[in-house]
């Protein structure tokens, strides 16, 4: 490239006379003249042009794309000076590195800024990838800031011409070791990943593991996860874990809302029509009960020693469910003693055939 620039300006520069400072200067004064013509004539034009559209991110990265480029034409001014130069090799080499390598952190900076701007509005838009949101947002800036400062060291070693062989070979070889020393940690690592890939829940979502643990998410870690249970006890279970085990999210779905249901049992004989209009009106009076979906009230099955009925009603949050319950169920035998209903129970009679002699 830089070569390709000095051919193309030396006709010009030889107008002036064969000494080579005067054409250094020149070429260095020329490549000035451009990179301010570009900031103030081109940069200007597209800033008016993306005024002009609904998105401000075109705005933001006019913003950043600007320095790079007028650096980087200065940088081109410089390299074509030493060029008409024409320092010892050596000099010439350490001087061309230099300038590559200044050229790269200068764009590496652009890409690093724009990375971070891009996935930030990415996350905010509600028709976004839904892989990206507020939450994995951490994951993949990481990721491809990561990328991006892997690809500049690459780049740098060979602007300075160093094998980059020997040392991919090194990494690969502790990349091994360190697989098998901490594999368990790699393990809940990249669960980890997938959890927030994947997003099977999300903090503040109330949820029962396979083993029986129920609780609130309360942080989701590269490492692990917590959940702060019922008793207000915070438990940390790995990645791996989490990754591996059946999860019942009772948050998921279309909304929060949470089905819960009261069991209750009627004697023989009963008005089940009352009873229907009792526990009806008993779930519309409790302030935390949903009035959408509304309470429902089914008769199950003939049982044993009762009619059984079931109260359906929504709440919520499922953490509600536990002072719902107990509501209602004691709101039931309230409303059921007043208005003569008998909630049957178990009962043994026992007669006596015959008392023995002498009794």
């Amino acid at each position: 490239m830089f070569q390709e620039f000095q051919s193309a300006i030396l006709p010009f520069l030889t107008i002036f006379g064969d000494d080579l400072y005067i054409q250094a200067l020149l070429a260095m004064a020329l490549a000035l003249l451009a990179a301010l013509v570009f900031n103030r004539v081109i940069i200007s034009g597209l800033k008016k042009l993306a005024a002009r559209t609904s998105l401000d991110l075109d705005d933001h990265f006019i913003d950043l794309l600007h320095a790079p480029i007028y650096y980087s034409i200065l940088l081109l001014g410089i390299a074509s000076a030493t060029l008409i130069l024409s320092p010892p090799t050596l000099t010439l080499n350490i001087l061309f590195s230099l300038i590559q390598s200044l050229a790269i952190i200068i764009w590496v900076v652009f890409f690093l800024r724009g990375n971070r701007i891009l996935l930030t509005r990415i996350s905010r838009i509600e028709n976004r990838l839904k892989i990206v949101h507020h939450q994995t947002l951490p994951l993949f800036l990481n990721l491809f800031n990561i990328i991006i400062v892997v690809l500049t060291v690459y780049l740098l070693f060979s602007a300075w011409n160093i094998d980059m062989t020997a040392w991919l070979a090194s990494a690969g070889i502790v990349g091994i070791a360190v697989g098998f020393a901490a594999k368990d940690t790699l393990a809940n690592l990249f669960s980890g990943v997938f959890i927030l890939a994947d997003a099977p829940y999300k903090i503040g979502d109330f949820i029962v593991l396979e083993r029986g643990e129920r609780g609130a998410v309360t942080h989701i870690g590269i490492r692990s996860t917590r959940i702060l249970t019922r008793a207000d006890v915070e438990v940390t279970i790995p990645n791996s874990v989490m990754g591996n085990s059946k999860i019942t999210n009772e948050s998921g779905g279309p909304y929060e809302k949470y089905r819960c249901h009261v069991s209750v049992g009627v004697a023989y004989g009963s008005d089940i029509d009352k009873v229907r209009e009792l526990l009806t009106s008993i779930a519309q009076a409790e302030e935390l009960v949903c009035t959408d979906p509304e309470p429902r009230v089914r008769f199950r099955l003939f049982g044993a020693s009762s009619l059984d009925f079931d109260l359906q009603v929504w709440i919520q949050k499922p953490v509600m469910r536990g002072s719902v319950v107990d509501s209602l169920n004691s709101e039931i035998y309230r409303k059921f003693n007043q208005h003569g209903i008998e909630i049957p129970y178990s009962k043994q009679d026992l007669y006596i055939k015959e008392l023995p002699a002498g009794e």
